[in-house]
């Protein structure tokens, strides 16, 4: 008499795990999608958000005056928190202590505080306490500036010091004074390494010019947050929101291509103060 040993089953492969599992997340997915197409509610949702006689009430005015004052404002902080960033990079990497501490001070600061803070301060803060009355675009040069500047510096610095020394070494052999050899030779190069992280820090830049909305501003002076915001207390509708969004994005994703090209051509520093 003879008894059958049994064997075990084997089990699913790797291959055939991996596509269960995919198949599950597909179905996951098919189901979630026609649940929300039958229970949503359509007709409020485009009525809320593509409300055709809303959008065309805010042309053209959306792009001639919200969307240019949102470049001019951005291009403005952007100018100033550059000069500064490179000020500010050249005397943390210099061998006085005092201009260490006070560039690592400043940094450590505004890496620290919100824009939203800066802008108050500039915007109210300021003005009750010194007298001091600084127009909108001053304002907004002054707050976008000071706190990119406290992010581009780390990044400027970065960008020097992988400069490879050998060309520093160079520019002083052929009698290239320090200075000479920053401007000429050092800071070109480490521009072409730093120009990816530079053009994220600008998308930034350009959400963060939407904090203007703090301060009185007339409506020629209106940016894309404040000009849909008004445009939402006057339609009660959600379309001009997503029409301001929209051009935020017209700004943003060329911007994020360039600096994903850039990053392929040139390569790029990160530090820590790449991120807020």
């Amino acid at each position: 008499m003879t008894t059958e040993i049994e064997r075990p089953k084997a089990g699913l492969g790797r291959r055939q795990r991996a596509r269960l599992n995919l198949g599950i997340q597909y179905a996951v997915l098919v189901v979630a999608v026609v649940v929300v197409a039958f229970v949503a509610d359509w007709g409020s949702i485009g009525r809320a958000f593509f409300n055709v006689e809303v959008a065309q009430a805010q042309f053209p005015d959306v792009i001639t005056t919200a969307l240019l004052n949102t470049l001019v404002y951005t291009a403005v902080g952007f100018a100033f928190g550059l000069g500064l960033a490179i000020v500010l990079a050249l005397m943390k990497m210099s061998p006085v202590a005092p201009y260490r501490w006070i560039a690592t001070g400043y940094i450590e600061l505004f890496r620290g505080l919100p824009a939203l803070l800066v802008f108050i301060a500039f915007g109210y803060g300021v003005p009750i306490a010194f007298g001091l009355k600084f127009n909108n675009l001053s304002t907004v040069m002054l707050s976008l500036g000071l706190v990119g500047a406290a992010y581009m510096a780390e990044t400027i610095r970065a960008g020097i010091q992988a400069v490879p020394r050998g060309q520093v070494e160079a520019a002083r052999s052929l009698g290239m004074s320090p200075s000479r050899t920053m401007v000429t030779v050092v800071l070109p190069q480490a521009f072409r390494i730093i120009l990816p992280p530079l053009t994220n820090e600008l998308i930034l830049l350009t959400k963060d010019s939407s904090l203007i909305y703090l301060l009185g501003l007339s409506v020629d002076q209106y940016e894309l947050a404040k000009f849909g915001r008004g445009a939402l207390n006057q339609y009660q509708s959600l379309t001009p929101i997503l029409i301001a969004g929209l051009c935020y994005l017209i700004i943003t994703i060329p911007l994020s291509r360039v600096s994903d090209l850039l990053e392929r051509k040139f390569g790029g520093v990160r530090t820590k103060g790449d991120t807020k």
